[in-house]
């Protein structure tokens, strides 16, 4: 996505200062340590869900939340000193970003511009700092598995080195990092919302011998009471709806609890 850009000073500070963090000394990390995918706000980790996954992935992510950004700010890594200050600026850019993405994809889908926004309650904005060193063996591993995200949407900034892939037309496919510019995937709430109309991108992270690479994902996510379900407008005898109605934490339960795994949580919640 260009055109919609942060200022690209606050995108490159990001990236720096996240190399920064997983450069630090393992023992100045190790506080932020848990194998816990429910712990609330800052959690650093090796994988997708340390407990649950039979294969692990080739990663260490720090992920945090990010919204209301005055309530949650006071438990980010102290270190590196700059860390809040930069992530903190680049949090606030992303939230306006987000707002203006659900708009315009509220009114492609015909909908209010104020549709998803809306439905969404107090939506959470949720940022993994993902950490994938260079490997000695990138055929034996993968960075992180095939999936869909749990989100509405998520925005993506991947730095320089390659690593991503969605799944199109049956093979899988690089997307390249552009300067200056983010992925939006479409996430699996979307794909309920808008009845099948939009889906899901399912993708994965490949890793490398030569570099490490850093992304960089912002989620947005329902409220967890927030119930969800195709608008009304994208159901009719021609098109019944594909999903029943839920609220977000038990689509939020069973993605943690499955792992990634395709698109495979979506098929948990059709009718």
């Amino acid at each position: 996505m260009r055109g919609w850009f942060l200022p690209e000073n606050v995108m490159k500070s990001m990236m720096g200062i996240a190399k920064e963090f997983f450069e630090m000394p393992v023992e100045d990390r190790a506080c932020l340590y848990s194998e816990d995918v429910n712990q609330p706000v800052t959690r650093l980790s090796p994988s997708f869900n340390f407990r649950k996954d039979k294969v692990l992935n080739w990663v260490d992510y720090l992920t945090h939340s990010c919204h209301p950004l005055e309530e949650v700010i006071g438990s980010w890594p102290k270190k590196p000193a700059a860390y809040r200050d930069i992530a903190g600026n680049y949090a606030r850019e992303m939230r306006a970003l987000i707002l203006r993405l659900l708009a315009a994809i509220s009114e492609a889908l015909g909908l209010d511009s104020d549709y998803l926004n809306r439905i969404l309650g107090k939506h959470s904005q949720l940022m993994n700092i993902n950490y994938y060193p260079s490997c000695p063996n990138p055929d034996l591993t993968i960075g992180a598995a095939n999936h869909s995200d749990a989100s509405v949407i998520t925005v993506l900034m991947q730095g320089d080195v390659s690593g991503l892939q969605v799944f199109k037309n049956g093979k899988w496919v690089s997307v390249e990092p552009l300067a200056n510019a983010f992925v939006v995937n479409l996430g699996d709430q979307l794909q309920v919302v808008s009845n099948g109309k939009f889906r899901s991108a399912e993708h994965r992270a490949v890793t490398n011998m030569q570099s490490t690479r850093i992304s960089i994902p912002t989620f947005c996510n329902p409220a967890e009471d927030a119930f969800i379900a195709p608008a009304t407008s994208m159901v009719d005898e021609h098109q019944p709806a594909v999903y029943r109605g839920y609220k977000f934490e038990e689509f939020s339960g069973a993605f943690w609890n499955q792992g990634l795994k395709g698109k495979s949580v979506l098929d948990l919640f059709k009718i």
